[in-house]
């Protein structure tokens, strides 16, 4: 017999006798329970050939997992040849095995001035969440409990946040997981003296982390954004990562011609591979990247494929990535995915449910009032994957003659004979007798003033957190603890669409009115 290597074989695996000409025949051979060839252990399959057999592999993989090998018969004069495929090994993917790398964002410039003493994930969401509370419940209900936050500009409100909400003993419940903050900081040697510089950056600075003795069940890394609003199964995501055969993998979404340049976009063949990656495109580069007809199917009014900047890397793949030929590139997006589209297997992972990219003032205001419809894209709340954030444990809203009408109240608000249409109002809000809303987000406060103490500023001509008397406010977004005065409009009548007031306490960005945190609006104001 002449045999090189073992095979280990399943019960139901089956050979086909074939002729030498590659003619099949009837005959099949049913291999035995748990059977293991190797050299001199042709007696442990029964083949079905009463003659002396040769086994030999055919060096070919025809699909992960499986490899094909030939018996032949050495004595016949006209020799017939067995092929014999194991069945295919599904490889299921493991929670445990997969480990979350949240990127805190950088300086925050697109979401200015909301961003002006807070990190982007920071930013309040929905009236009680913060941004970094979508990533962050996506992997819980996913069962991805081994989580690595990366921070670094206006990290202290998000430090604070996450201490309070995943905490463990007092927040999410990780069981054998962990939830580590990693946040920018100096080492030793000339590299160590820089800030992260990019995602990529970011993540190489601290890859030995990602080494650590706790990771070394770890085989699939996910990268995510903490600025996007989305409900994902991170698990189907890596599950579709296995079952490609993906070194790395794309989670993308179908976006229109308007916002294209926004993103980066990718074009992929029929069976999902990406076969090109450009990073926010223009011209007739965007042009370049419009959908081929026939390789994806997607509505006529989304005719481009966006990175949602979700990422699945092999994890040996991705330290390579960062240590070898990519040691110098610093982002994902613009240095490294458009280069290693041709060297590695990169594969897109469709997702054809609710995305939302919060990287602009405007986008991020239409997405909270989005919330508001009778029937949204995307709500909070579901019983099987509820979004997680800081349990204040506030008494409900109270209200006393208000019309309310297609708004969310957070809780702990107090309103007083006021009409809300179509608004947001965040923890803690106080709005009083007279005010109207309408197309607001409130995003409410951090404390409360008692009314002994709103009484006495009151008193003193001064102006008590929340919304004063008679005050009219549409298409503006209230950052938290602003005072408001009495008899005030903010309305942007004129239509101003780029202002710079912040003596005054807001700004005007793509023709909304942005209120600073902490601002005090004066009794009698007009904006």
């Amino acid at each position: 017999m002449e045999f090189g290597g073992v095979l280990s074989l399943r019960t139901n695996a089956c050979a086909t006798l074939a002729s030498k000409n590659g003619a099949a025949t009837a005959q099949r051979a049913f291999l035995g329970e748990n059977s293991r060839v190797g050299v001199g252990e042709i007696t442990k399959l029964d083949l079905g050939l009463k003659k002396k057999t040769s086994l030999r592999w055919d060096g070919k993989r025809r699909r992960p997992g499986a490899t094909s090998f030939v018996a032949t018969s050495s004595l016949e004069t006209q020799p017939q040849t067995m092929y014999f495929t194991p069945p295919k090994i599904e490889t299921k993917a493991d929670p445990k095995g997969t480990a979350a790398i949240i990127l805190g964002g950088g300086t925050g410039t697109h979401l200015f001035p909301l961003t002006s003493t807070r990190a982007t994930p920071a930013v309040p969401v929905g009236g009680c969440y913060r941004l970094i509370d979508i990533p962050m419940s996506n992997c819980f209900n996913s069962g991805v409990n081994k989580i690595f936050i990366m921070t670094q500009f206006n990290s202290a409100s998000l430090h604070r946040h996450i201490n309070k909400t995943y905490n463990l003993g007092k927040g999410v419940n990780l069981t054998d997981g962990f939830v580590e903050v990693l946040a920018a900081t100096q080492t030793s040697g000339e590299k160590g003296m820089t800030w992260f510089r990019g995602t990529a950056d970011a993540v190489r600075q601290f890859i030995w982390m990602f080494e650590d003795q706790k990771m070394k069940d770890v085989q699939n890394i996910l990268i995510l954004s903490g600025d996007q609003l989305y409900r994902m199964d991170y698990m189907k995501f890596v599950q579709h990562h296995i079952d490609t055969g993906a070194d790395i993998t794309v989670s993308c979404a179908p976006v229109g011609e308007s916002r294209a340049s926004d993103y980066g976009l990718v074009k992929v063949s029929k069976s999902g591979r990406i076969t090109q990656f450009s990073e926010k495109p223009r011209g007739p580069d965007l042009e370049d990247m419009r959908l081929e007809n026939g390789s994806v199917r997607l509505a006529r009014d989304h005719p481009y494929i966006a990175s949602m900047g979700v990422y699945c890397f092999n994890r040996q793949v991705l330290f390579n990535l960062l240590r070898s030929k990519y040691s110098l590139s610093n982002d994902f997006g613009s240095d490294i995915l458009p280069s290693v589209v041709t060297e590695y297997q990169v594969q897109s992972y469709i997702f054809d449910d609710y995305w939302e990219d919060i990287g602009t003032i405007r986008s991020f205001f239409e997405a909270n009032l989005a919330l508001t419809s009778e029937f949204p894209k995307f709500e909070f709340y579901d019983s099987k994957t509820p979004f997680f954030t800081s349990p204040r444990f506030l008494p409900p809203t109270k209200m006393d003659n208000c019309q309310i009408v297609n708004a969310i109240l957070s809780h702990g608000c107090f309103l007083q004979e006021c009409s809300v249409q179509h608004s947001v109002i965040g923890v803690r809000s106080r709005l009083d007798v007279g005010c109207e809303l309408k197309d607001a987000l409130m995003m409410g406060a951090d404390f409360y003033e008692t009314e002994e103490e709103i009484s006495a500023l009151l008193s003193e001509g001064k102006v008590p957190v929340g919304v004063g008397r008679n005050t009219k406010i549409k298409n503006c977004i209230i950052d938290t603890n602003a005072r408001i005065g009495k008899n005030v409009v903010i309305t942007n009548k004129e239509g101003v669409q780029e202002a710079d007031r912040p003596q005054d306490g807001f700004y005007i960005r793509s023709g909304i009115t942005v209120v600073l945190k902490n601002a005090t609006i004066k009794d009698g104001t007009v904006i």
